[in-house]
Order: structure tokens, then sequence, then C-alpha cells
């Protein structure tokens, strides 16, 4: 009878301990696919991890391509780039590779999310514009054989365009942007990434100092903190070390002071005596620095059409990667000088390289 009560008692307290187990020690990391961002908590991919381990708001899917979605309840689904816990932020993209058309529509209410840096662009739609000249940056996905479509957050621009008759103002929409842009930028394509972010549950601290953040547990929706690894040694250890070590120590930097300074002061002794070693170092030139990321994203984009037709006539080949030019590529021109490239080949130039490559002006 004894063993039995025993026995029963010890399948009791197993199913406790069971029970109090937080939801972050049995919740485990997924991916739609190899190279597609790793989820955690707050996030879980639906059917593929329980409902416990997310937080309310924070649920994705894979779609039938593996693409990891993230859906906004007033704007549909956005394809996840990048996720940064420690920070609490994520970057999200268009399915169909025309994120401006969805930011015309975008509605992060009903979300958990905001955005980090957010600049308001006016959408133009002009019949007859030679963008080249401006320098503006056609919306490729939304521009087409008969009209062009750009945005703009310079005052200057939006006045001027506003009163031409062959454009039509779409609308002024707030833009969660990569970064802040600086103000006056001639036009941007908006493709990059949306960058937004997320307040609760704050589990940014607890991620970056190597711990897993989660529900303490399922039945509640209380976050803690867990499984932080343990730094550094002792306090009782610490304080044996200090008194051990730190006063020999202490005396051993002294030394090494007073046998320092003694020799500076020699040194200085002689160049006072000996006139002839007060040399004078000649200044190092200036190195050239590439441009950054906001300059480099206001450079006018082309996309190139079935003529392959380009301000000047002979211009059909990447100077730098010296392949010749297709349609339906995209090309990027520097306003100083009119010279055409790839736009990913004279990206990765100017960041290392402030000069064009073919005349060696510098952009402005």
């Amino acid at each position: 009878m004894n063993t039995t009560l025993r026995a029963i008692l010890s399948f009791l307290l197993l199913i406790s301990s069971f029970s109090c187990l937080s939801a972050s020690e049995i919740c485990r990391r997924a991916v739609c696919q190899p190279g597609e961002a790793e989820i955690q908590f707050p996030f879980r991919i639906d059917k593929l991890q329980p409902q416990s381990c997310g937080y309310p708001g924070f649920d994705l899917t894979c779609d039938t391509t593996s693409q990891t979605l993230l859906n906004l309840p007033y704007s549909g689904d956005f394809t996840v780039q990048a996720i940064e816990y420690a920070d609490q932020e994520i970057w999200i993209n268009d399915p169909n590779n025309c994120l401006p058309k969805r930011i015309l529509s975008l509605n992060l209410t009903g979300s958990p999310f905001h955005s980090v840096y957010s600049e308001d662009f006016t959408f133009f739609k002009c019949s007859q514009l030679n963008y080249l000249k401006y320098h503006l940056n056609p919306i490729a996905c939304l521009s087409d054989n008969t009209s062009t479509v750009f945005a703009t957050n310079s005052a200057r621009l939006i006045s001027r365009y506003s009163s031409l008759t062959s454009c039509s103002k779409i609308g002024t929409y707030p833009v969660p942007v990569e970064w802040s842009f600086p103000q006056e930028i001639p036009s941007l394509d908006l493709g990059n990434d949306l960058r937004l972010r997320w307040d609760r549950p704050g589990c940014g601290r607890c991620v970056s100092r190597g711990g897993r953040c989660g529900f303490k547990t399922n039945s509640t929706r209380q976050v803690v903190c867990s499984n932080i690894p343990q730094r550094g040694i002792p306090r009782s250890a610490r304080y044996a070390i200090t008194v051990g070590v730190g006063v020999p120590a202490i005396l051993c930097v002294l030394g090494l002071l007073c046998c320092v300074f003694g020799r500076l002061k020699s040194w200085t002794v002689r160049r006072t005596l000996l006139p002839e070693f007060n040399s004078i170092v000649a200044p190092q030139p200036a190195i050239a620095r590439g441009l950054d990321e906001p300059t480099l994203a206001a450079y006018p984009k082309i996309v190139l059409g079935e003529s392959r037709r380009l301000p000047k006539p002979d211009d059909n080949t990447c100077s730098i990667c010296l392949s010749e030019y297709r349609p339906k590529e995209t090309l990027k021109t520097i306003p100083e000088c009119q010279h055409c490239f790839h736009a990913n080949c004279i990206d990765e130039w100017l960041k290392l390289n402030a000069t064009c490559p073919i005349c060696r002006k510098s952009p402005q």
C-alpha cells in the first residue's frame, strides 16, 4: 500500500514539475527555409511552433515558396527580410517586388509595430517629364511607357510639379524608411526594406545578455527572462584576488611609471640641447572617402527599355564590370557628368571611391 502511494505521489510531482517549466524552455527556434530569418519569441511560425511560443500579434507564416510572411491587419502580407531581437526591430518588404505600391495603402493600426524613422513623401504621376534633367528616380513598378511616377520629400520640387499640367499629385504618405533622410532629396524609388520596431514585449535587454525570453508558464501571459549565462567569478573570489594581487600590482605600476617619467625627462633634456632633432613631421595627405548610403540612394536610376537608349549614344557598356547593358536592367547616373553604370556596380564603386570611374570627377 505504501509503495502504491509513493508511486502516485511521484507521478503527481512529475506532472507538477512539467507544468512549472517556462514556455521558453520548451520552445525551439524555427525557419521557413535555410537562409530565412530565424524565428524565436516574441514571434512564432504558425504550424511549426506552438501558440504558447509567440506573443499575440507576432504570428508569422511560410508561403508556398517558403518565404517568411508577416501579416499586418490592414495592409496584408509582407516578406520578413531580417529581425534584430536585441534592438526589437524588423525589416519587411513586398512579396511582389513593388514596395512603393504597398506604401500607398500602408496602415500599421492594429499591429504592435511602428516606424523607426518616418518621412513624408509626395507621389507624382507625370505624362511627359525628362527625369534625367531633374535628377529624378522613377519608380519602375508604377511607371509605364506613357507616364512616370516618382516620390520626393523636397518642398521645392513638390511646389514645382504641383503647378505642371503634365503632372498630377497622387498624394503625400508617411514612409517608414531605413534611416532618417536629409531634407530636399530630389527623389527616391522607395524600394528599400521598411524598418519597423516593437515596444512590447520588452525582451531586448534579455536577448542582449544572452538569455531567452518567453512566457513564465503556458497558462499565463507573464513574460520572463531565463537561461542568462553566468559571467565573471563569485564575489568572495573577487575580494580575495583584490587583496592578494591588488597591492603588489599597484606597487609594480608605480615603479613602472617612475621609470617611464625618468626616461621621458632625460629625453626632453637631450632634445632641448640638440635642436637639430626638432624636425617637423609632414602632415599625412587626406584620403578621399566614399559616398554615404543616402547620397547613393538619391542618384537618378534608369530602367532600360528594349531600345537601350541612353543620354550618351556610345554609352552601351558598364565600364566597371565591362558587360553590355540589357533591356530591363537598372542603371544609375552620376549627375555631375551624366555617365551611366549598372546600379549595383556604381554603388559599390562610390562607397570606396568618391570619383567617377570614367572622368574622375568628384560628385558633389
